[in-house]
């Protein structure tokens, strides 16, 4: 059952609408003016938008730019009983779906908004299939950090050099090659993905170079390895500090020669292999302790690109968190919903061992829990912040009771906004949707001064 939104300052007319959609089989909700409208697309889903032209306050040519800034892939039809052909010029050059004039003629306006809702069900549906298609996602954050690997990535990506990405698991390596791989020249080609850590030492030689049939026991037929499959395009060996010795030594030789040999064969075979590498391990530590090979090291990281946890960028984490919610409630069909400030500031501070990975499971659970606001007691319910051996060392384990922890959360926030605005009270108030007077208040409780900076743990 599709949701539609009727804007418009006429109680006669809503109540008709509504009254006509939903004996169609629609949801109905309905706005007095198009302030009203704005706010229920910012907080809701809706599959159409029925708006009218003339109305106080704000006018639908007006508000039309704002919806469909807040729900571009959400139809918008326009409805006025001042039609004119300019008038519906103007609304479709500005986006609008359609323009019907008033009193609406039921069949066109049936016929319409049918229209409108496939076309919405179909945009979603091949945003979902193309995200689920394409692995390869944006890399979110502005954090200096961030910025320099995609400064990186720009640089490196169109030339021919070898890349080590490092970084914990979970922290987006993977992420990084696929970009390097997008931005090259070798887009057009194959990316081909080996997880050395999962294959045993025993099939690795396969896996990769390939085997010619009779070669070993359960070699029944022959098989092309991974160099082959990657011709003119890019090799990802995801975990190489896991690759044992004896694939080390060849890797290295196809690396030197661009040739391979199949296990059991005695032909070389040319391979155009660009390779970009992965590790969560300390390579160097590796070679010290004789398990990895130094030569093979220095042919890897032509480029190296360290990958920071997520603890090291918190500034990222509402932006990282607010795209995850974002993307799981549309291919889950859930209402939109949101998280407040407090919460975004409550992730903030939470010890993110599992990285990226970890936060969209906790992000997912979120979605699943919570109401329309996920908010900071949503975050301390359900993020499970108290991890089995953390040890007591999590930030969570310093405040024995929850107003605590909200004080300290608030008394940050609160602080990072008015360092942001440089102290300008009206300036913050008006930002975080607070009283002047409250927010006077709050200063005085937490004894805030402008010398004071965030602290963070």
């Amino acid at each position: 059952m599709a949701n539609i939104l009727v804007i418009d300052d006429e109680k006669t007319i809503r109540n008709t609408l509504k009254e006509i959609l939903e004996y169609e089989g629609y949801r109905v909700d309905e706005a007095e003016n198009g302030e009203v409208g704005l706010e229920k697309v910012k907080n809701n889903n809706y599959d159409a938008v029925l708006c009218d032209i003339k109305m106080p306050k704000i006018d639908g040519l007006e508000l039309l730019p704002k919806l469909i800034e807040q729900a571009p892939d959400t139809p918008v039809v326009m409805i006025s009983g001042h039609g004119t052909i300019e008038t519906a010029v103007e609304a479709t050059k500005k986006g609008a779906y359609d323009f019907i004039s008033k009193p609406p003629d039921l069949n066109r306006l049936l016929i319409t908004l049918r229209n409108a809702v496939e076309k919405q069900n179909l945009v979603v549906e091949t945003k979902i299939l193309k995200r689920k298609v394409s692995k390869t996602k944006e890399i979110i954050g502005e954090s200096p950090a961030i910025q320099k690997i995609m400064d990186t990535i720009d640089k490196v990506a169109p030339t021919e050099a070898r890349v080590l990405v490092t970084g914990e698991n979970g922290t987006g390596k993977e992420l990084v090659a696929r970009w390097i791989h997008e931005k090259s020249n070798r887009a057009n080609g194959p990316l081909v993905e080996v997880n050395c850590a999962a294959i045993p030492s025993e099939l690795i030689e396969s896996e990769l170079f390939g085997h010619e049939k009779g070669s070993f026991t359960s070699a029944v037929k022959q098989r092309i390895g991974k160099f082959e499959q990657a011709n003119a395009g890019t090799l990802f060996l995801d975990e190489i500090g896991d690759m044992d010795l004896s694939a080390q030594a060849k890797v290295l030789r196809a690396l030197q020669e661009n040739k391979i040999t199949r296990v059991g064969g005695d032909k070389e075979i040319g391979v155009d292999v660009r390779v970009v590498a992965a590790t969560n391990k300390d390579l160097l530590k590796e070679i010290e302790a004789g398990n990895f090979r130094l030569d093979l090291y220095h042919r890897l990281s032509v480029i190296l690109i360290h990958v920071p946890t997520l603890n090291e960028r918190e500034e990222d984490i509402p932006l990282i968190a607010e795209k995850f919610l974002k993307e799981i409630c549309e291919e889950s069909g859930y209402s939109k919903k949101v998280f407040t400030p407090l919460a975004l500031e409550a992730l903030k501070t939470i010890s993110w061992s599992g990285n990226i990975r970890e936060l969209r499971n906790v992000v997912e659970r979120l979605a699943i829990m919570s109401d329309q606001k996920i908010n900071d007691e949503d975050v301390m319910a359900y993020a499970n912040v108290q991890r089995p051996g953390s040890g007591g060392n999590t930030l969570y384990d310093k405040f024995d009771k929850f107003q605590e922890f909200k004080d300290y959360a608030e008394k940050n926030f609160i602080l990072h906004k008015l360092k942001g605005n440089n102290w300008n009270i009206a300036k913050t108030a008006q930002e975080i949707d607070i009283q002047r007077s409250h927010l006077y208040n709050k200063i005085d409780k937490f004894g805030l001064k402008r010398e004071d900076s965030v602290q963070h743990s």
